[in-house]
């Protein structure tokens, strides 16, 4: 998996990507950080979310998580976005997590995804962080 993104093309991709990718899919340790939750290269995986898929599913979801239309994800926008795809990722790998361990985890992604600190991830921090 590239990151979480897999799972977010998941919203796009066909019925069938979405079984191989699934049977792909390798386990994720509940409390992984994100860096460790997914691999940096999606051969890794077998499955490769192209610059262009991401940045499309981005451009795609983008507005429904930005609650309040800035452009930008604070905090809360980003870790609803990010819980969303962990949940179904962990439904697909059969995986759970608690909501303390998946607090943690969104809390670390938005850290990671907020490339110059200023405590709100836009379109271009969003589409890196989600391709690794």
């Amino acid at each position: 998996m590239v990151r979480i993104i897999l799972a977010g093309l998941a919203l796009a991709a066909p019925a069938s990507l979405m079984a191989q990718q699934a049977m792909e899919a390798a386990p994720v340790p509940a409390q992984a950080t994100p860096s460790e939750a997914m691999p940096a290269d999606a051969s890794a995986t077998g499955t490769a979310a192209t610059d262009a898929q991401i940045a499309a599913v981005v451009e795609q979801e983008f507005p429904t998580y930005d609650a309040d239309k800035s452009g930008q994800l604070d905090k809360a926008e980003f870790s609803k976005w990010v819980l969303d795809l962990k949940a179904k990722e962990l439904q697909s790998t059969g995986k759970t997590a608690t909501s303390t361990e998946l607090g943690a985890w969104a809390s670390a992604a938005f850290t990671t995804a907020d490339a110059d600190k200023s405590k709100s991830v836009n379109k271009a921090e969003l589409t890196k962080y989600l391709g690794g």
